[in-house]
């Protein structure tokens, strides 16, 4: 499987975050998304993390130009039919990436492979809904994109092993190390790390500490570059809130009960960095926590 052009469908933080290093590693790029203005906002930031790394000297303008050119977008999900490898990297929401794949079937090339960027969806429901679930698989990048270096590979019931090869041989192509992950409920990352962020949650509910106590004990006491609250507020706390979901729907165990704070948070639209207020408020120079 010679994968040479890529298909990122959803043009937010993280589907230009995918791009971005799929660009830089020679692939040619098509975006898309619903929103005209998500696409051109997604270029624009592309280029400034792009002219970052030539101002860090981790790049050369010769290279961030060649970059750019291989990076296109359309507002019409159905171009990306006839390319290599798909990418789906729009919300965390089931029926929209259901919705996502029944639009894209009619019109996929026999050789597409298609991939979800889901963090806790299940890959086999998502794939049985497909003409190609042996093509399909969880292609999970950790935020932000072109500074992590794990990928997730996640194997539907269905997957067959020459996709699992190309997909580890693209990994391998970005730069990045692949983990095989087995296809239950939050994969890895997620499954150990939500729970830890819930649970900092809890111990704000309770009382237990402040917004600014529980990060900076989690950052000097056990060595995390952010704190929990704050790492929350940088993921997003509709995307903190679904993948608890999917952990105590799919496992059923009281232990991924989400925090009914969390839950009032994102009642409120105080969703973290996306909408200026989240664990901390960063409408003013500095951000200031909310509690």
């Amino acid at each position: 499987m010679d994968i040479r052009t890529v298909g990122v469908v959803g043009a937010g933080q993280m589907g230009n975050g995918i791009a971005h290093v799929f660009a830089l590693a020679g692939f040619d790029v098509t975006m898309t998304d619903i929103s005209q203005d998500a696409l051109t906002a997604s270029v624009e930031k592309i280029a400034q993390n792009l002219d970052r790394q030539v101002g860090r000297a981790k790049l050369t303008e010769a290279e961030r130009d060649a970059a750019m050119a291989r990076i296109s977008t359309t507002p019409t999900l159905t171009d990306l039919g006839k390319l290599d490898l798909i990418i789906e990297a729009a919300t965390e929401k089931e029926v929209v990436k259901h919705a996502i794949f029944a639009e894209l079937l009619p019109h996929l090339g026999p050789q597409t492979i298609l991939t979800s960027n889901t963090s806790s969806i299940s890959i086999t429901r998502l794939a049985s809904q497909t003409d190609r679930p042996e093509r399909f698989m969880g292609f999970h990048f950790m935020n932000p994109v072109p500074v992590m270096q794990l990928v997730e590979l996640i194997r539907g019931i269905a997957t067959d092993s020459a996709t699992y090869d190309a997909l580890e041989a693209v990994v391998a192509k970005l730069g990045k190390t692949s983990a095989s992950a087995e296809d239950f409920p939050a994969f890895i990352v997620n499954r150990i790390l939500m729970p830890m962020i819930n649970e900092a949650i809890y111990t704000l509910y309770e009382g237990v500490g402040s917004v600014k106590s529980i990060d900076t004990s989690l950052k000097l006491g056990a060595n995390h570059p952010m704190g929990p609250l704050e790492l929350a507020d940088f993921i997003g706390l509709d995307t903190c809130l679904a993948i608890m979901n999917v952990l105590h729907d799919g496992l059923a165990d009281t232990k991924y009960r989400p925090c009914p704070l969390l839950t009032k948070y994102v009642e409120a639209g105080w969703l973290g960095r996306k909408t200026d207020r989240g664990f901390y408020d960063y409408r003013g120079e500095f951000p200031v926590p909310t509690r």
